[in-house]
């Protein structure tokens, strides 16, 4: 179990993902020095909100139980007390319990999760299944056929924004157990999108803003 610094968005950050940040609230500009000046490996936890703003009054308390680790790679002051910060997805952690720290941000207890595989002759399967149901919506859409991983992991945390899914579903392909499961559920989603898509040119916006606020 480890304590770490929370930072809930109404997002769903995955292992592998970038997440650019402008943080200009009191309490994580706070967070951001601490980090910084803290930890040699400058790391927090990105959890999804359930209920609540990411700012302001009502700012969120109840919150996803899997989240997912970001490192800090980049952070530099914009002046007028901004700052812009790129980080990456590292692991997912479940959140055990909020700690109460006194500090102006949120803490957590968490654990971080181990990848389990599933079954290796499945896992190879639904990735070439995989593969294909993505180059099938892609040419639906009438866009140019990515080069999708063929590592079973990152490509089972692709699928969210490869789609367009909303958080909901972008939060159950965070929460499966192992990677086997990912992909099975990540091969229905594409396949359930492929299918409105097909039928009533229906494309899902991005779920994601190019820059979060806070």
């Amino acid at each position: 179990m480890a304590r770490i610094p929370l930072f809930p968005l109404g997002t769903v950050l995955v292992p592998g993902a970038s997440l650019p940040l402008q943080i200009f609230e009191p309490r994580y500009v706070v967070m951001l020095s601490d980090l910084v000046n803290a930890m040699e490996v400058p790391e927090f936890g990105v959890v999804a909100i359930r209920q609540g703003n990411e700012v302001g009054v009502g700012s969120a308390r109840d919150l996803q139980e899997i989240g997912c680790l970001a490192r800090v790679l980049q952070a530099a002051s914009i002046g007028d007390g901004r700052y812009l910060v790129v980080s990456t997805g590292t692991e997912r952690f479940h959140l055990d319990a909020l700690a109460d720290t006194g500090s102006a941000y949120l803490t957590g207890e968490v654990t971080v999760l181990e990848e389990h595989p599933g079954d290796a002759q499945e896992v190879a399967e639904l990735v070439t299944r995989l593969h294909d149901a993505l180059n099938r919506y892609a040419r639906t859409l009438g866009a140019e056929v990515p080069d999708w991983p063929h590592d079973p992991v990152e490509l089972s945390h692709t699928v969210g924004t490869a789609v367009g899914l909303d958080l909901g579903d972008r939060q159950r392909l965070l929460a499966a157990p192992d990677t086997e499961t990912r992909l099975r559920l990540g091969l229905r989603l594409v396949r359930r999108e492929q299918g409105l898509a097909q039928t009533l040119g229906v494309v899902p916006p991005s779920p994601d803003r190019p820059w979060n606020l806070n």
